[in-house]
């Protein structure tokens, strides 16, 4: 398939050509990157660290946060350093690998989210029988059956894209590698494929928000035979969940829909990097938590705040303020 192919690199025009904001956008996003990084990275030291965060919602929370770092990797630290430079070029292998990437823990995160959403609907309805039910073996062939699903879903992509030839122009009107863009520098008819390409991200993304409404749906009318306490307790996680798949639509869905003219297609780029940078992981780790304080003890809370940052300061409350 690449035998074909004659582009050997690509330019990349990211969000602007004007120095003055470039400038702005790499202190802006170095700290959205910072502040996500740090904050996935103090839940998943904190959960593997800690031995009364050993349940099954914990155990997905751990692998939530570490592909939400890996997703904003896959991304931010290009982006951020490209804003410094004049030139901005990327190879063949290395844009492909930025594509499977970004598509790999994006659907992984989408995936996890399935999960912590069956576990709390086992968690609340079938209480008695949570603990069978949900073991560590059943919550560790959960995960592993995700990575499977992610990696055969980026594949796809990843086939799907290289199957067409590559013989200039070269220049990306994007601040990253995505298959939307490549498709446009193809030198053959990309209908069928770009068909492809976005029936595999569509359906994921729509079975995905159909499964997780649906089981947030009867998680709702279950807690009616609950407690008052009970139902806030529910109610807090449930929303938490509920913000982080809207968040996660929203992104897929901002990638998938077309614009027409360059200037719809310049603001579209725009609100697609806060939404993926700033919106859906700064928001992700805050929301992770909120899961984390709402659901532990208060002595754990004081735990991270002393172990992790001196003087007493907590970044746990700085997400959660």
């Amino acid at each position: 398939m690449l035998l074909n192919n004659n582009v050997t690199e690509f330019i990349l025009l990211g969000l602007t050509q004007d120095p003055a904001k470039k400038k702005i956008i790499f202190v802006l996003f170095l700290l959205f990157y910072l502040g996500t990084l740090v904050g996935n990275l103090l839940i998943i030291i904190t959960i593997k660290t800690s031995q009364t965060l050993g349940s099954p919602m914990y155990f997905f929370l751990f692998y939530l946060s570490l592909s939400d770092t890996c997703f904003s990797t896959s991304i931010a630290p290009r982006m951020i350093v490209d804003a410094l430079l004049k030139n901005n070029t990327i190879s063949f292998n290395e844009c492909i690998f930025q594509v499977f990437s970004f598509h790999f823990f994006g659907c992984l995160e989408i995936f996890i989210l399935i999960l912590m959403a069956a576990d709390r609907y086992v968690a609340i309805c079938k209480p008695l029988h949570y603990t069978t039910i949900m073991s560590r073996r059943v919550c560790s062939i959960l995960v592993t059956v995700a990575w499977v699903g992610s990696c055969v879903h980026s594949s796809v992509q990843i086939i799907l894209a290289l199957s067409l030839p590559f013989c200039g122009p070269n220049v990306i009107d994007h601040y990253f590698c995505d298959l939307q863009p490549l498709l446009k520098l193809a030198c053959a008819d990309t209908y069928v494929i770009n068909l492809l390409l976005v029936s595999n991200s569509g359906a994921i993304c729509t079975v995905s928000f159909v499964m997780l409404m649906f089981s947030y749906v009867i998680i709702l009318h279950s807690l009616r035979n609950h407690s008052a306490e009970g139902r806030r307790k529910a109610l807090s996680t449930c929303i938490s969940h509920l913000i982080q798949v809207v968040f996660g639509t929203t992104v897929v869905i901002s990638f998938l829909v077309k614009k027409n003219s360059a200037k719809r297609q310049h603001a579209a780029k725009s609100r697609k990097v806060l939404l993926k940078v700033k919106g859906q992981s700064f928001h992700k780790v805050k929301e992770s938590f909120n899961t984390l304080a709402k659901n532990s003890s208060g002595q754990l809370r004081r735990e991270i705040s002393v172990s992790c940052v001196p003087n007493g300061f907590s970044f746990v409350d700085l997400f959660l303020t």
